[in-house]
């Protein structure tokens, strides 16, 4: 395995901890006028993702690895797998459910999602950016109510509950931020 040093550092490298993997949020060189140069950074650990700060002394070795990520189609779940295909190989590829986690409310069937490898494990599925759903049950809404009025909660056709605005009725089609799970305007 490919080692690199304190000095080869980037944002979004990947780093094998302990068994476990990171990839680097930021970092600092400090060289402070008395003592020896040290490193401050910030990791993200992939398979939970808490992001942790530590420190090191300047030129410390660390596992490097290479991350890898791959656009495939979200096709359908049975209750216990998500099934997604390779776009380009039209492999498919099953990912229990336990590791799809709160995700699972932001996958829409047919959508492309991204996931993330490192050394060939798979180590995450991030759905789109911006989904495009169907309310499927909310309030109705009256005459008079506007933008500014205040929202109110819909279930959307995933299954997820978000905030939408009080105008808006069930059938309409809206587009939600995936990373926020908030209403971004109707389509």
């Amino acid at each position: 395995m490919a080692t690199i040093s304190t000095a080869d550092f980037k944002n979004g490298m990947g780093l094998k901890i302990d068994g476990k993997y990171f990839t680097i949020v930021e970092f600092q060189h400090v060289k402070p006028g008395k003592g020896g140069a040290f490193v401050r950074y910030k990791i993200k650990n992939l398979q939970n993702g808490r992001t942790i700060d530590q420190t090191c002394n300047a030129g410390t070795k660390f596992e490097n690895v290479q991350l890898i990520t791959r656009e495939m189609q979200y096709l359908y779940n049975d209750g216990a797998a998500y099934y997604f295909m390779d776009n380009e190989t039209f492999e498919q590829i099953p990912v229990s459910a336990d590791f799809i986690g709160d995700n699972e409310q932001w996958l829409k069937e047919n959508d492309n999602c991204q996931l993330l490898y490192a050394d060939a494990e798979l180590l995450g599925v991030n759905p789109p950016m911006f989904i495009e759903v169907a309310i499927t049950q909310t309030d109705p809404g009256f005459k008079g109510d506007t933008v500014q009025g205040g929202t109110k909660p819909a279930t959307i056709e995933t299954g997820a509950t978000i905030q939408v605005p009080m105008y808006l009725n069930e059938g309409e089609v809206v587009k939600v931020d995936t990373r926020t799970g908030k209403f971004v305007s109707r389509v």
